[in-house]
This record gives structure tokens, C-alpha cells and sequence, in this order.
């Protein structure tokens, strides 16, 4: 029944503030399964699905035998030992991406959930567990509004039971956007960049995952998760929203 209502306000809204597709613009007045998404554009929304690497979720072209892992993964030497990413950073996804990341995009929040519905492994992977949204700085935080990360922790730990979001991360350096910047520039720019929070206390049993945008190189990631483990996590995962 909220939901419902909560539809049917939406579409009172339509009328005064019409709703754009993120991606190609075009107008959106009735409600279909997304709120800022065209049916042609969500249909554009390549989801990662079957064939993946174990670690961090990048896509496989064809059938994979054998040891599940990309040759990025075998380069970067993981401290975290099982990912998921939910879609690639292509077409409508990317514009999901930028609109969450740089265009103050809460508004995402109930499409951001439907997305993780529509892939049941993702939501099997997220079950149960301890999320961690990859910190920004407070001075980039306060000047952004808002972390990403922490929407999308937010957002998905709802839709689960016993599914718990962990601020016990925090960014204790500032550091340069990781865009534009090499594959040995990433690991140097977040190099001792995290720390635990001095009031948080690690459970080795509890399962943790990292949540981000993004996973391209895996040097953000690692560098939390090097954190984590240092201070006690013993099963660490990493979770994102596009691989790119």
C-alpha cells in the first residue's frame, strides 16, 4: 500500500517536475519499472550475470573453466577474496554512475535498489552481511553533500534482513580524484589513505563487504581492505555498482 501511494505521488509530481531518463533525456510521465530510466535505455543496462571473476566481479566473454579469477586480479594480489560488480560502466549504466556520483543523485535510491533486484546472485552476495562504503574525506564529503558509496550501502542493506551497514572505515587523507591517473598513480594517490575508525571493533567471524561506484583497477579497494584486515576482518569481500 506505501508503495503504491508513494507511486501515485510520483506521478502527481510528474506533472510539476517531469522526470528525465539519465540517460538520453527523454521525458518520463508514466511509471514503468524504473523512475529514470527509459524502457530502451534500461534495456541497455548490461547486467554481470553468469560468467564473472570470483574476485571482483569483472565480466567473462564465453564459458570460464577452471580457476574463476581475470588476469587483473592475479596482478593486483587481493587482500579481499570475493567481489561482485553489477553491471559495466557502458552506456546507460555509466550515465546511472555520473548521475549518482556528480549530480547529487539521491533521487537513484529506489532504482538503485530495483537494479539489485534484478540480478539474484548479487542479492545472495549481499545477504546477511557487514557493509562498508568506501569513505571520502570530510572536507570532500562536506563539500559534496554526500558519499556514494554510503547511498549505495544504504539503500541495498535495506532490501536484506540481518544486512547492516559499518562506518568503521574513514578517509584520513585527502587525495586527488583516482580519474585520469595511471594504474601505478592509483595505488601511490591512495597509499595510507584509510584508517579504522578508533571506536570501531572488528568481528573476524562477521562477513564484510566493501561497497563503491566503481571497481577499475582495484587500488582503492585493496587499500581498504589491506585496513580491514590488518585490524582483525578476516572475511572481506568488495561489492560495487559498475566494473569499468
Amino acid at each position: 500500500m506505501k508503495h503504491r501511494i508513494h507511486k501515485w505521488a510520483k506521478h502527481g509530481l510528474d506533472w510539476v517536475y517531469p522526470r528525465e531518463c539519465v540517460f538520453c533525456s527523454t521525458s518520463l510521465r508514466t511509471l514503468k519499472d524504473y523512475f529514470y530510466l527509459c524502457t530502451a535505455c534500461e534495456d541497455s543496462i548490461r547486467f554481470i550475470k553468469e560468467s564473472h571473476c570470483s574476485t571482483c566481479g569483472a565480466p567473462f566473454d564465453g564459458a570460464v573453466e577452471g580457476i574463476r579469477q581475470c588476469a587483473q586480479c592475479v596482478e593486483l594480489k587481493p587482500i579481499f577474496s570475493e567481489g561482485m560488480s553489477l553491471f559495466k560502466l557502458r552506456d546507460a549504466g555509466q550515465a546511472l554512475v555520473h548521475a549518482l556520483k556528480y549530480r547529487r543523485g539521491n533521487y537513484l535510491v529506489q532504482d538503485l535498489k530495483r537494479l539489485v533486484q534484478s540480478v539474484p546472485e548479487f542479492c545472495d552476495f549481499l545477504a546477511g552481511a557487514c557493509l562498508i562504503p568506501v569513505p571520502l574525506h570530510a572536507r570532500k564529503q562536506a563539500s559534496r553533500g554526500f558519499n556514494q558509496s554510503e547511498v549505495l550501502a544504504t539503500s541495498w542493506a535495506g532490501l536484506f534482513p540481518n544486512t547492516l551497514v559499518d562506518n568503521t572505515l574513514v578517509r584520513i587523507r585527502v587525495t586527488a580524484s583516482q580519474t585520469g591517473l595511471s594504474r601505478d598513480e592509483r595505488f601511490a594517490n591512495v597509499k595510507n589513505a584509510f584508517a579504522i575508525d578508533r571506536k570501531a571493533l572488528l568481528n573476524p567471524s562477521c562477513r564484510y563487504i566493501l561497497i563503491d561506484d566503481v571497481f577499475t583497477t582495484g587500488a582503492t579497494l585493496n587499500a581498504c581492505a589491506r585496513v580491514l584486515h590488518v585490524a582483525g576482518a578476516e572475511r572481506i569481500g568488495v561489492a560495487t555498482l559498475s566494473h569499468g
